[in-house]
């Protein structure tokens, strides 16, 4: 039986490397999957970006500027 699954790519926290489907660090130093390289090596900005969205929300929600 072969796989078929497409390949998905992690970013590991530890190393700074990107990472594939079947050459994986443990979960504890790893963010994705992603579904491209490109994507999993921008990890870092795309987490930091969704934060401030969120934090910026929050800030809305509980009526502050």
């Amino acid at each position: 039986m072969s796989d078929t699954s497409p390949v998905q790519y992690w970013y590991n926290t530890k190393t700074g490397e990107v990472e594939e489907s079947h050459d994986r660090s443990s979960w504890t130093h790893r963010m994705g999957p992603y579904p491209t390289r490109e994507a999993a090596r921008n990890a870092l900005d795309s987490a930091q970006r969704r934060n401030e969205e969120w934090e910026g929300e929050d800030a809305d929600w509980r009526g502050k500027d």
